[in-house]
């Protein structure tokens, strides 16, 4: 299932670094979220800063198009379901959720949805989360559970583009080509050649090195290029042969 990609707005409050406001932006494109709000950042140029543009890596046009409030009611304008990030428990507040199911259960709706998250140094305020349907938990190692804002935002977008139904891997244009049996056959009469021109194998006692080394390349499934290299792996052991033994 997908939707528009501004059917979610990604808000941030009092952010105060400007690369983090850029790593934002850039984690929300690549997973194809657009719309980006920020409520009263540190600096009231953030969005055109050196360090922001720079994080954001060719994520300039989300910087662009995005918008600066004053307040959080501002920016919940038009939000029909609003998840706030928070780690700390609140014992009075709306219910805490795993982002995966509640982003399933909502990717079946209609709603225009909000990601709230904090400023790096306090977080949400209480009265902040309480506006705000869902309180998100990212389920982090239970000794640490401290996330870069720009990481907690990369995170949630990838799960809710999954829930939305994600983006396809495009597979690989065409498979290599396999070698065929005359090529392996051709392989291994030169690596025997090889092996015995330096010593390893004995042609009066080849005991079984060659079948077993066919067995291997067939388990291997070699392709027409690597035949080709270790046909040269092959010609290098005749050269180094004849030169210890002083031929050619």
């Amino acid at each position: 299932m997908t939707r528009a990609v501004d059917s979610t707005r990604f808000i941030l409050i009092q952010t105060s670094h400007p690369g983090n406001v850029g790593a934002a932006a850039r984690a929300m494109k690549v997973m194809g979220f657009s719309e980006l709000v920020l409520v009263q950042p540190r600096f009231a140029d953030v969005l055109c800063q050196e360090e922001t543009v720079a994080m954001a890596s060719g994520a300039a046009d989300i910087l662009a198009r995005a918008r600066i409030v004053d307040t959080l009611a501002e920016a919940l304008d038009g939000v029909s379901f609003a998840c706030a990030t928070a780690m700390t428990p609140r014992d009075f507040g709306p219910p805490t959720r795993e982002p995966r199911s509640l982003f399933t259960e909502l990717a079946a709706g209609s709603h225009k949805l909000g990601l709230v998250f904090g400023s790096e140094r306090y977080g949400m305020s209480n009265e902040d989360v309480y506006r705000c349907h869902a309180v998100l938990s990212i389920p982090t190692h239970p000794d640490y559970g401290s996330l870069n804002l720009a990481q907690a935002v990369q995170l949630l977008a990838y799960d809710l583009r999954q829930a939305l139904g994600g983006f396809a891997v495009e597979p690989r244009t065409s498979d290599p080509q396999l070698a065929d049996g005359q090529a392996v056959q051709g392989l291994l009469d030169h690596l025997q050649q090889g092996l015995e021109a330096i010593g390893y194998l004995d042609p009066a006692a080849p005991k079984k090195l060659m079948p077993r080394l066919n067995q291997l390349f067939n388990r291997a499934e070699l392709t027409a290029e690597e035949v080709h290299i270790l046909r040269g792996v092959a010609r290098s052991m005749l050269k180094a042969g004849k030169a210890g033994s002083g031929k050619g």
